[in-house]
């Protein structure tokens, strides 16, 4: 008998395919139980057996093997779970949306950010606009880089908050609001506070805490260091997450590259201090980026609520 084809496949699951198989699919290959797979969505062992059964029957291949201690997802399964984890997102998004549809005048913004457009634009910005607009329900995730582009490319969000990316998707445009640069963080009480004038090389001889090798603060440090006789002295943790980078700078005395908007506030309280440095540390600005036509009305008033927001700031 002949396996059968991606086209076979697609009709069986369209025709006969089920979200509760899907939902069972993703319980059993997280808690690796049927025991607790069914006391978690609400079935019976021997329903939750039949039901992936049923799913493996469906598709003509085992998804599971079973051991004394439970199930292990075959190399089949685990191929598959990522597109079912995306899947049961979307129909749990789409249940969110449509609860608050049901409510009279309510409407939905999908709003995707990355961490910079966070921090730099979102954060002093969002509680004034549920107050402004108490129709509009946000539902906001967070993603970096590729992914918020391919989360566009989905049509998975109605406005992305982020720093100006390197190709704007058709259909979309952008709009530069808050300036921003990268800075040199250092502990509120470094000596290197009180000494002006200070040259990038003037820091070659102090340790550091750098983000992930994919950031752009780690790509422009690397190109500022790459005149030093030696290489940075770096920290043997490496984070993009801005309150640890914060913490290991204050308790190690280390030295950080970030982008301004990721510190400020924690500059303005006091919590770590900013060096004025000779540097190039030029840093593309923050913004929004939405559908150049066709928008929804929730995304088009947040865009233009966030613009009066930077031209006040």
């Amino acid at each position: 008998m002949s396996l059968p084809n991606a086209t076979s496949l697609l009709n069986r699951l369209l025709a006969r395919g089920k979200l509760r198989q899907l939902q069972v699919l993703l319980q059993l290959a997280e808690l690796g139980s049927v025991q607790r797979t069914a006391a978690v969505v609400g079935m019976t062992q021997s329903g939750v057996s039949q039901t992936l059964a049923a799913l493996e029957g469906l598709l003509d291949m085992p998804l599971f093997i079973r051991h004394a201690r439970g199930v292990l997802p075959t190399p089949a399964c685990l191929e598959l779970l990522p597109t079912v984890r995306q899947l049961m997102l979307g129909v749990a998004q789409g249940a969110e949306s449509l609860a608050a549809a049901q409510q009279q005048g309510r409407q939905t913004l999908r709003l995707l950010a990355s961490d910079s457009g966070t921090q730099g634009l979102l954060l002093p910005a969002l509680s004034r606009f549920v107050r402004q607009h108490p129709d509009v329900r946000i539902e906001l995730s967070d993603a970096e880089g590729d992914d918020l582009l391919l989360a566009v490319a989905r049509q998975e969000t109605d406005l992305v908050v982020c720093r100006h990316p390197t190709a704007v998707p058709a259909g979309w445009a952008f709009t530069d609001l808050v300036p921003d640069r990268f800075t040199v963080v250092c502990a509120p009480d470094d000596p290197l506070r009180a000494r002006q004038g200070l040259g990038w090389g003037d820091l070659q001889h102090r340790r550091w805490v750098l983000s992930s090798v994919s950031t752009k603060a780690r790509a422009r440090f690397e190109q500022l260091c790459s005149d030093w006789p030696r290489p940075a002295d770096v920290f043997p943790v490496v984070t993009r997450i801005i309150s640890v980078t914060s913490s290991l700078i204050r308790e190690h005395g280390l030295l950080g590259f970030v982008p301004h908007s990721s510190v400020r506030a924690q500059v303005q309280r006091g919590e770590l201090g900013a060096l004025e440095v000779r540097a190039d540390l030029a840093l593309e600005p923050i913004g929004v980026l939405r559908p150049a036509i066709g928008a929804r009305d929730s995304a088009s008033r947040f865009a233009e609520f966030l613009e009066a927001e930077a031209r006040r700031r």
